[in-house]
């Protein structure tokens, strides 16, 4: 399949994640074996009561990133058993960016690792994540 046609059918079955991209404004913005771009423009509607934007909008964008990483054109349904976020430093950047990526793949588990950083190239937070791979008919 070609490029754009593999990102536009990400962005299609991922739209149906609504708090993600409708509510957080997170966008899929590449797409490869194992492997997700995600991008989330900061808002005042993402910032915490002291300013910083929330621990919880930047999991959400990890968790959008790891979810399109291990589940897009897979015959199994991969959910998250485990995520584990490092908080590194506050961005003064106007976007967050999240790339993960596929450290182990096993019969029943894999372990993804999530790189999140700004549109100023400082590294925001680090997130990892176990995830369990199950029958789409269980869902």
């Amino acid at each position: 399949m070609e490029d754009n046609n593999r990102l536009e059918k990400a962005r299609e079955m991922f739209s149906k994640d609504l708090y993600a991209t409708k509510l957080s404004g997170i966008t899929v913005e590449e797409v490869g074996e194992n492997y997700a771009k995600c991008a989330m423009k900061l808002t005042d509607d993402h910032r915490n009561a002291y300013g910083g934007i929330m621990g919880g909008a930047i999991y959400t964008l990890a968790d959008l990133a790891f979810a399109v990483a291990s589940n897009f054109d897979r015959p199994a349904s991969t959910v998250s058993l485990v995520g584990n976020a490092v908080f590194l430093s506050m961005t003064k950047g106007s976007i967050l960016y999240a790339e993960t990526k596929l450290i182990k793949e096993g019969k029943t588990n894999c372990f993804y690792e999530v790189r999140i950083y700004d549109d100023l190239g400082k590294d925001i937070a680090n997130v990892t994540f176990t995830g369990a791979h199950i029958n789409r008919r269980y869902l």
